[in-house]
């Protein structure tokens, strides 16, 4: 018969791996929105592939919070730690990087209206 222990560790694993799964389906799901919108010359196409990677990578980091319940010495937390470190150093850069493009579209935007 399995312990408490075994059991929760078991239904963490699982919960890991369907919130890395929905991380997964939600970049896989932005680069083809990014590939059709690339393909039609959107012009916001850059800031909603970022914002899908972003949300992507907001799940990845979930999980690995979650995953930091179950691990079982300090050498899996410090690597741990570095990867929500490195995905959270991404989700800001590619805040960032909406944020300048959203500025350089009102900028565009202003320019278009200014010559008409």
């Amino acid at each position: 018969m399995k312990t408490f222990e075994e059991i929760f560790h078991m239904v963490v694993q699982i919960c890991i791996y369907l919130i890395e799964t929905a991380g997964i389906v939600v970049i896989f799901i932005s680069m083809i929105r990014g590939l059709i919108g690339f393909i039609r010359k959107k012009d916001s196409i850059r800031i909603d592939l970022a914002q899908g990677i972003m949300l992507g990578l907001e799940f990845k980091i979930g999980s690995e919070v979650l995953r930091s319940v179950i691990v079982s010495g300090w050498s899996e937390l410090g690597t741990l730690g570095a990867v929500i470190l490195l995905r959270a150093l991404l989700t800001l850069l590619l805040h960032w990087e909406i944020n300048e493009e959203e500025k350089r579209q009102q900028k565009k935007a202003a320019a278009t209206e200014s010559e008409s």
